[in-house]
């Protein structure tokens, strides 16, 4: 054997065909060994029962009501160790109103003129978006290689897509977690395809958003993005995560969709918690509130 021989890990090793790199010893067959072995064997009415089927492999018992503690452990893990292999260290959340469309385009979303009127005006915010992620894009490029700072969104259309389209203007990676929903959602062409992910557990993908999250930038939107939002102030209000600069672009749209100082007036919030959260209204302020919050 040769220096080049011992230094090679079991990465570098070529692959057999059930999956085992050449040349490791392992005692025990792997899953997908068996799942070669499984292929080949007779067809007999034994091995057609549902029952026969390896467990891991049986779509029927892995998606029944006593499995799902197992399938958002795997929703948890799956990303994670995706993550993880991309050497993402940070993230910047970037969330808004899937129906706000970009400059130019209808506001497919409008179910009367009174809201296209106001879709088209909300454009704006589209922009502000896109503007804003390169900015983190570009940031993340320049001090960390693309691994911190990176731009997450909802994968969607709107300002998600606004979000995963500056990334893709500066060529940086970008994330998306999307969510199954009736009304379909296929991600939006911006995404790095490699960090495009899929969750049937809306409580999963809200960990994802924040398991990382150094910052958040919450554009106008509706019940989704509030749902977001209030997540976090929640978490952040009661300690339960690190305090992190959350940045509400479109200060009009804020304060007339939420009366803040009217919560902390009724003393259902502290007077301090105004201040978990700052208005903005274009991405050179929003940027600079998260340069302010960590020194850069």
């Amino acid at each position: 054997m040769t220096d080049d021989d011992s230094a090679k890990t079991e990465a570098d090793l070529p692959v057999k065909p059930d999956g085992e790199p050449v040349g490791t010893f392992k005692p025990f067959p792997s899953s997908g060994h068996d799942l070669a072995r499984q292929a080949a064997r007779p067809d007999t009415p034994q091995t057609r029962s549902p029952t026969y089927r390896l467990a891991f492999d049986d779509h029927d018992f892995m998606n029944s009501d006593a499995m799902r503690g197992v399938r958002l452990q795997l929703e948890l893990m799956k990303p994670e160790m995706a993550l993880r292999e991309a050497g993402i260290l940070s993230t910047v959340v970037l969330f808004g109103g899937a129906r706000i469309p970009a400059p130019g385009q209808a506001p497919w979303a409008a179910r009367n003129e009174g809201q296209a009127e106001r879709l088209r005006a909300n454009s704006r915010f589209y922009d502000e978006a896109r503007h804003f992620a390169r900015l983190a894009s570009q940031h993340s490029a320049n001090t960390s290689g693309g691994k911190e700072f990176v731009i997450v969104t909802g994968g969607g259309p709107g300002v998600m897509e606004a979000g995963n389209r500056g990334a893709a203007d500066v060529e940086a990676v970008s994330i998306a977690l999307n969510i199954t929903l009736p009304h379909e959602q296929a991600p939006n062409p911006y995404v790095t395809p490699e960090l495009c992910f899929n969750f049937h557990y809306f409580a999963l993908r809200k960990m994802h958003f924040l398991l990382r999250a150094k910052a958040m930038a919450i554009f106008p939107g509706g019940f989704g993005t509030m749902d977001e939002l209030f997540e976090a102030l929640t978490l952040i209000q009661t300690g339960r995560m690190a305090r992190i600069p959350v940045v509400l672009f479109g200060g009009d749209f804020w304060r007339r969709a939420v009366d803040f100082g009217f919560l902390a007036e009724e003393g259902t919030i502290a007077p301090g918690d105004l201040e978990l959260f700052h208005f903005v209204d274009t991405a050179e302020e929003g940027w600079a509130v998260i340069r302010k919050a960590y020194g850069f």
